[in-house]
């Protein structure tokens, strides 16, 4: 399918996105210019342009990965092997080889925590948002503060024929069977700012995205044909609100259009194009496919990308039973491929500097072993996470836990301060406000500070 197949946005078109939004954005022009100001006055200026997501959904274990304790007694120190890394004097887990190869380009803080109850659904909307919800669970709502994807898709817009937020291969279920968690979604931004859910396998050999492929019989004239259809109904609406309701129709229709006839936009999902030995090296798994397809999105210009590991917050990552046979066998192998091919992709292709590689989840796990079945549960009073890229520092470890790891010993975080450093990486000041859709002012994160030791 051919771009010169269908016309692209016209004069008109451009004009109504400029009073809706620019390029869809839903903020005026002298909005963006607010948000840029106000970045620039409090020293803020983009160092990313991009940012991947991991996102390791149940709690993964900081004293099994990133903040080992060789030392501590048993029942706490666990099964596996401190090995040296890349950067000196700092361990990581014997099942993270790959990534070990990294840590000197890498930024690890071993000293998160919050105060949020112990539950996924209340810990993982805090770890993607910054705001504490108030409450253990509860369904995604239109109230919710918004990801960071929407964020920056209303503060830093990509062009109309490109994806702003994309969110695979799953929205993560607070028990199977279960609504989405809260945290995903653009809340108050309103359902506009969502992400593109792609809730597919992309290690499948039928892999496509419906959402991005025209309909069986529509021919790319048929659908210019129609967008012209459409674009002269709403001229002709006699009432000015009924008019400016088409035009915000007309903007998102010419946005989804856009989108359709992309060869860039398309091109990203077509895993084909890429060797069989580097899909190999990223791992033949929903995963590792993911995060492949996620380096192939940035390298087409969308903002974020959130890879959500874990379709069930009570599983995968959720390692009450069976922690360490579960991290041996799947869950360290998996991730360990798929980010050191990730790291190594985007600097090899000169676009590390510019691309945050954040990788954390919702809290982590107790320092003492349970008895069932050599688990270990969830713990939110300490945690670690991982930065590499993006204008964050290279070889930086940051903050410390104490003897056993259930306490902060030095410089404790918690979400808001690392969301309002990432947000600087992107160029955003935490304290700029954003409207909901009553017109109504909140802080991007009111609850955090900028770590400034953590960024280059």
């Amino acid at each position: 399918m051919s771009d010169r197949a269908i016309r692209g946005v016209s004069r008109r078109d451009m004009l109504r996105l400029g009073t809706l939004g620019l390029c869809g954005s839903g903020l005026s022009l002298p909005g963006l210019l607010a948000a840029e100001s106000h970045s620039a006055t409090h020293g803020i200026r983009p160092a990313a342009d991009n940012c991947i997501l991991l996102f390791l959904d149940g709690g993964p274990s900081h004293l099994d990965m990133w903040d080992m304790k060789p030392n501590a007694p048993d029942g706490i120190r666990g099964e596996f092997k401190p090995i040296a890394t890349s950067l000196p004097g700092y361990q990581l887990c014997e099942h993270l080889p790959r990534l070990a190869q990294h840590m000197h380009r890498a930024t690890v803080v071993r000293s998160m925590h919050h105060s949020v109850n112990n539950s996924h659904g209340a810990a993982v909307y805090t770890a993607l948002t910054g705001h504490d919800r108030g409450e253990v669970g509860g369904l995604a709502s239109q109230n919710d503060h918004p990801h960071a994807g929407a964020v920056l898709a209303k503060l830093r817009p990509t062009p109309p024929n490109v994806l702003s937020h994309v969110h695979l291969p799953y929205i993560t279920q607070e028990g199977a069977g279960n609504p989405p968690q809260p945290g995903f979604f653009a809340g108050f931004l309103g359902r506009s700012y969502d992400p593109l859910f792609v809730l597919k396998d992309p290690n499948a050999a039928d892999f496509k995205v419906p959402e991005l492929t025209l309909i069986s019989g529509t021919s790319p004239s048929r659908l210019a044909q129609r967008r012209q259809l459409f674009d002269s109904l709403g001229a002709e609406l006699p009432n000015r609100a009924d008019r400016s309701h088409a035009s915000e129709m007309t903007a998102m229709q010419a946005r989804a259009m856009n989108l359709l006839t992309s060869e860039q936009t398309q091109n990203a999902f077509r895993l084909t194009d890429e060797t069989a030995a580097n899909r190999e090296r990223y791992g033949r798994n929903i995963y590792g496919q993911s995060v492949l397809l996620a380096r192939r999105l940035i390298e087409a210009g969308t903002r974020l990308v959130t890879v959500s590991w874990a379709p069930d917050a009570n599983a995968t990552w959720d390692t009450h039973g069976n922690n360490f046979k579960s991290l041996k066998s799947t869950l360290l192998p998996q991730l360990d491929a798929a980010c050191s091919s990730l790291v190594s992709d985007l600097a090899d292709r000169g676009l590390l500097e510019r691309t945050l590689v954040a990788v954390f989840g919702d809290f982590g796990r107790t320092p003492r072993i349970n008895g069932n079945g050599a688990g270990r549960d969830h713990w939110n009073f300490c945690y670690s996470l991982m930065m590499i890229g993006g204008g964050f520092k290279q070889g930086r470890i940051y903050g410390s836990s104490d003897a056993t790891g259930a306490f902060p010993a030095s410089n404790p975080l918690v979400p808001g301060d690392i969301l309002s450093t990432m947000y600087a990486a992107l160029g955003i000041h935490h304290e700029f406000e954003i409207h909901d859709q009553l017109g109504r002012p909140h802080k991007v994160v009111p609850a955090g500070e900028v770590v400034y030791e953590l960024l280059a």
